[in-house]
């Protein structure tokens, strides 16, 4: 159970929880495709408002393309969770391991599929915007839609059906991408989202378990008003996803610490497309073991993936959940 907090603890949780919102530590690059027998391209693109973008382009002997978009704090390589000081910054929750995203990519490419992996602003190596600040993927999704129209612009990519690979901010900028330019997103097949959240949500959750209570909710969304320009009510929540128009694969930890059940399932509820599944992992409450999901258990996005992209324009299923 979380410990109570004295008054002036709780305000400096507060100033903490909110300045990771503004300039947050940047989690290292530590990994590359390499170190999985894979060949690549160190790659560099501009976001849709011209922010440079780092990258890596995995090829493969298809016509198939995966683009990945990474959760808030990690970046395309994952996130060093085992090391200071994102061991004592994410301990609390439980997610004290690793997190190595560069094996999905094995897994991908041993599927068939080019794979576009990058760093959204702010983070990895990508060039800082917006004054530092983290919004959710209200600004994250001109990273996103940049991403698009860089696949667009390769000679060897440009023809290529598209599938978007989506986790927790890069899933909720998707989602305001969709929003923003629907008409980027006529040569994208499909998406899984793993973990999209609500700011509300989750960080109602991290001050129940560091101690100060969900009820000083609004006391943080005005220290992150004051300080990025963006509250919660302006970030990408739940709602967003009614402006999903492509096929989705929807998953994320069922018992997630972090999060509840219905905020996932209220995604799903308002996603306005008829061919959608929305699926739990479960035996766990560490989030990150969602993130890792894919490459232990990867046959389910790879059968939703081997559906949609390609051949031709998806088809129109009924939507499933797994309970």
């Amino acid at each position: 159970m979380p410990t109570t907090l004295t008054a002036r603890q709780a305000e400096e949780v507060l100033d903490r929880l909110a300045g990771a919102f503004l300039n947050p530590v940047r989690s290292p690059v530590l990994r590359t495709p390499a170190e999985e027998g894979l060949e690549y391209e160190e790659v560099t693109f501009p976001a849709r408002d011209g922010v440079p973008l780092e990258g890596w382009f995995i090829p493969a002997d298809s016509d198939r393309l995966v683009i990945a978009n990474h959760p808030m704090g990690f970046n395309r390589s994952g996130l060093p969770t085992h090391l200071e000081p994102w061991a004592s910054t994410w301990g609390p929750t439980g997610n004290v391991f690793e997190v190595d995203f560069v094996p999905d990519y094995r897994v991908l490419h041993e599927a068939g599929y080019n794979v576009l992996a990058y760093d959204l602003r702010n983070m990895g190596l990508s060039g800082a915007a917006n004054g530092g600040a983290v919004t959710s993927g209200r600004y994250e999704a001109r990273d996103v839609l940049g991403s698009l129209a860089y696949a667009a612009s390769r000679r060897d990519t440009k023809d290529m059906p598209v599938a978007l690979f989506s986790r927790c901010l890069g899933a909720n900028a998707t989602f305001a991408a969709m929003r923003q330019d629907p008409a980027a997103f006529e040569g994208v097949r499909c998406l899984v989202a793993c973990q999209p959240v609500s700011d509300r949500v989750i960080m109602g959750r991290v001050l129940e378990i560091l101690g100060v209570g969900a009820d000083r909710l609004d006391d943080l969304d005005r220290r992150v008003l004051v300080s990025t320009s963006v509250g919660f009510r302006d970030r990408p929540d739940a709602e967003w996803a009614r402006h999903v128009r492509v096929p989705t694969y929807l998953y994320g930890v069922h018992d997630d610490s972090l999060t509840e059940p219905a905020d996932l399932e209220r995604m799903f509820e308002v996603m306005d497309v008829r061919d959608k599944r929305l699926a739990w992992v479960r035996g766990t409450s560490a989030r990150w073991d969602g993130y890792l999901e894919f490459q232990r258990r990867p046959q389910p996005v790879l059968e939703w993936l081997s559906r949609h992209v390609p051949p031709g324009a998806p088809d129109r299923g009924q939507r499933s959940v797994d309970r």
